[in-house]
């Protein structure tokens, strides 16, 4: 495993972890339109330990960085409602909250990217 394998996997069943031990802050973060806050906190915080643990294995990493690809569009939403409602979130100055949004994208890049196979085993084609 790489270095970017482990961390993402650790940052990503850290986070999920804290979806259980702190559900009211992230209930917070949910956009009202959506129902059973609670639910889809918990469900996102098990689908971030799925994909964490999903990236500590060879044969399961490349599946799992998809699916870390699909949560991260997935709560993109909840992201815009905490920039759109800072008095929500007073301990989190409103320029780190619009900044988040562009950090979605370099996540969802990592994502994508740390659990690629690497170039260096990819086929190569020499001339005879």
């Amino acid at each position: 495993m790489t270095w970017s394998e482990r961390l993402l996997s650790g940052a990503f069943i850290t986070t999920g972890i804290l979806h259980f031990l702190r559900p009211g802050y992230f209930e917070q973060i949910v956009p009202e339109a959506l129902p059973a806050h609670r639910e889809l906190v918990l469900i996102s915080g098990a689908a971030e330990i799925a994909g964490g643990v999903g990236v500590a294995f060879a044969g399961t990493r490349q599946l799992a960085g998809l699916w870390l690809v699909a949560l991260l569009l997935a709560v993109f939403p909840a992201n815009i409602n905490m920039a759109v409602n800072p008095d929500r979130f007073d301990s989190i100055p409103p320029v780190l909250l619009w900044a988040r949004l562009p950090l979605q994208g370099l996540l969802i890049w990592w994502a994508y990217r740390a659990t690629r196979s690497p170039r260096s085993s990819e086929p190569t084609f020499t001339a005879p």
